[in-house]
């Protein structure tokens, strides 16, 4: 087993994948083990190990429902791979690993002893649940066993086909799951669907039940910014954030799938996003009706853009009338114009029958001046 497990890691440093390593209760001696074989620095980019819930928490940025469950080692998988594009932006073979377990230790547990092993990459999602059989292994045993599980997930993510035997006992329980967003993507692109989601732990979002608050974007990067408006927007109005990419907008070609795929990874592990195909703030109203629309001062002005209704005073007013009619609603926050000047909502000429649609963030609650373009330009990355 030795000599397989050395050989197998050998392998993967051989391939030109990157990744970074969480883990959590049980699986350490994996990392050990990436790293007694030489060429580690070609694979591991960096690895954590937030054993206290203090540091668990603060990794994964919230307090999980339960520490040693699927979900959570899929939010942390993402929380792994959004990191590993910090670290490694050019890199096309990227992806996060994340363990969290309970294992034998120096007091009965009542508990199961299990492991719930996840990698996120670009395109979707595979995580493995395995459940020990408790009393026929001592801890070590245990402990090695979840590396070796560890091992054998970064081994098919760098697509290696003989992987090493996990030596599973009888009473042991070993399921896998996987998703990829590829085809949902696919089908947006081709015109066969409007709009799909991704949760924040990688499962697709039910889009049956239109989001109540939405901040749309390109998110080219997703930055401090727009996490920063969007807890504004939690916080003023009491209700969860899903972030919406615009895969098709009215000012910008379309984003192709590969596109697409790249970007929902930057929400990895934190937040829904859904991705649609429409251009304007009409149509979104009548894919999302209800829902409140979270803009800058920048894009509520173009709102009011009769270029966006094919130069008609007449069709911009009837398309707002209809998002009025649909539920819809916008809330601004104030961004600075391109002379400087801080704008907000108080700053717009509104017609007086649209104004209920209108209400501000105030700046006191949110301002951000960081622009997604001036991140480009500059060749900055965006928020973790």
């Amino acid at each position: 087993m030795e000599i397989e497990l050395r050989t197998l890691i050998q392998r993967i440093h051989d391939a030109p994948h990157r990744l970074m390593l969480v883990t959590a209760g049980a699986g350490h001696s994996a990392l050990s083990r990436l790293l007694d074989v030489a060429g580690a620095s070609r694979t591991l980019l960096e690895a954590v190990v937030p054993y206290s819930q203090a540091a668990f928490d603060d990794f994964l940025a919230r307090k999980p429902e339960q520490y040693v469950a699927g979900q959570t080692s899929r939010l942390l998988a993402g929380r792994a791979y959004t990191r590993a594009r910090q670290l490694s932006p050019d890199s096309q073979f990227l992806f996060g690993v994340a363990c969290t377990a309970t294992i034998a230790t120096d007091r009965m547990k009542r508990g199961e002893h299990r492991a719930h092993v996840a990698r996120w990459q670009p395109d979707g999602f595979l995580q493995y649940d395995l459940l020990i059989e408790k009393g026929v292994r001592t801890r070590a045993e245990e402990e090695a066993l979840v590396s070796r599980l560890i091992l054998h997930v970064i081994a098919e993510s760098c697509d290696i086909q003989d992987l090493v035997p996990l030596d599973l006992v009888a009473g042991d329980q070993l399921s896998v799951q996987r998703y990829t967003h590829l085809p949902a993507a696919q089908a947006l692109t081709a015109g066969a669907s409007h709009y799909f989601g991704v949760q924040a732990d990688g499962l697709p979002y039910n889009t049956a039940t239109p989001p109540p608050v939405i901040l749309s974007g390109a998110f080219n990067p997703l930055h401090e910014g727009h996490l920063g408006i969007a807890q504004a927007a939690e916080a003023l109005l009491g209700q969860p954030v899903t972030f919406e990419l615009a895969a098709i907008n009215v000012d910008k070609p379309p984003l192709p799938t590969d596109v697409i795929l790249a970007r929902i990874g930057q929400f990895a592990g934190r937040y829904p996003v859904l991705v649609s195909d429409a251009p304007t703030y009409i149509c979104k109203a009548r894919l999302y009706p209800g829902a409140t629309f979270v803009v800058g001062y920048d894009t509520a002005v173009r709102i009011f853009a009769t270029r966006y209704y094919e130069d008609s005073v007449e069709k911009m007013n009837a398309a707002l009338s209809e998002i009025g009619a649909l539920g819809c609603r916008f809330l601004v926050a104030g961004r600075l114009d391109e002379s400087g000047t801080f704008r907000s909502l108080d700053d717009m000429a509104i017609p007086a029958r649209f104004a209920p649609l209108f209400d501000a963030i105030p700046e006191t609650l949110f301002r951000s001046d960081i622009s997604s373009t001036k991140l480009r330009n500059t060749g900055k990355l965006g928020s973790r």
